[in-house]
């Protein structure tokens, strides 16, 4: 009796199961469908002036994206894309923007070619419609800088760092946060290179203007410490390193120090 009741349980269990991994299954398709409706409409009505729908479409990619939903995210990317495109001229910011947009997507889930086609795309509309030294075309270099550091493309992304730094300095001033980035993503180049006194001074320098500009509690102090931290440890400083994971993690944790 007890051996048919446990039969009885598997394979109830089993069929539940079952019928709950179909559910989720539909769920998923349901939802793929709602998107896909939701993007066509919008698309197609005229209900909606193009410069409004473009800012939705680009809502909706970050909102997907926060999520972790990053396929959804590539659809509305595309379509992002082919809107701005189609309404502003193949040449336009906007163009850059959805495009810049897209291949960050593709770089998070791995499509690094695609990545780069679309970010090199960005870069040379934002270069020729915005001229050379905007503060757009740093923000494209850093972008295309970062993609070819995640696959060892270090002398080419060093370059684009340097580029970007350079024109960051001129357009927004020395002291600016996006300064900050720069000098910390190339502090990050550096370490991967084994030059050690080069990121560490850099990490020093963001960590400053990142401090001055955007306050002691900042997220963004929060990572330049911890890249410091990391640093550290490689060095064989290790009591400081522990200093300085200990003060990003309060900051993480929104522990006043």
């Amino acid at each position: 009796m007890q051996a048919w009741a446990a039969d009885m349980s598997n394979l109830i269990g089993k069929q539940l199961y079952g019928i709950a991994k179909w559910f989720t299954v539909l769920k998923q398709i349901i939802n793929g469908v709602f998107l896909s409706a939701i993007v066509f409409f919008m698309t197609v009505s005229s209900a909606y002036p193009q410069a409004d729908l473009w800012q939705r479409l680009n809502a909706e990619i970050m909102k997907l994206s926060r999520e972790g939903k990053y396929l959804d995210a590539i659809y509305v990317a595309q379509n992002s894309v082919k809107l701005a495109e189609k309404s502003f001229g193949a040449q336009n910011p906007r163009v850059a923007t959805s495009m810049n947009n897209l291949a960050t997507l593709y770089r998070i889930v791995g499509r690094y070619d695609d990545a780069e086609a679309y970010y090199i795309q960005a870069l040379t509309i934002r270069e020729n419609a915005l001229g050379p030294q905007h503060r757009h075309v740093a923000t494209s270099l850093n972008n295309l800088a970062g993609l070819y550091r995640a696959q060892g493309r270090l002398e080419e992304a060093e370059l684009l760092y340097l580029r970007a730094l350079k024109i960051r300095k001129n357009t927004l001033g020395p002291e600016h946060p996006d300064v900050g980035q720069s000098l910390n993503n190339l502090g990050l180049l550096y370490k991967m290179q084994s030059r050690y006194d080069e990121a560490e001074q850099l990490y020093k320098q963001a960590l400053a203007i990142w401090e001055k500009t955007m306050g002691p509690q900042s997220p963004n102090v929060a990572t330049v410490l911890e890249n410091m931290s990391e640093l550290y440890k490689i060095t064989g400083k290790a009591q400081l390193a522990a200093e300085l994971q200990t003060r990003a993690r309060k900051i993480r944790s929104g522990v006043n120090q």
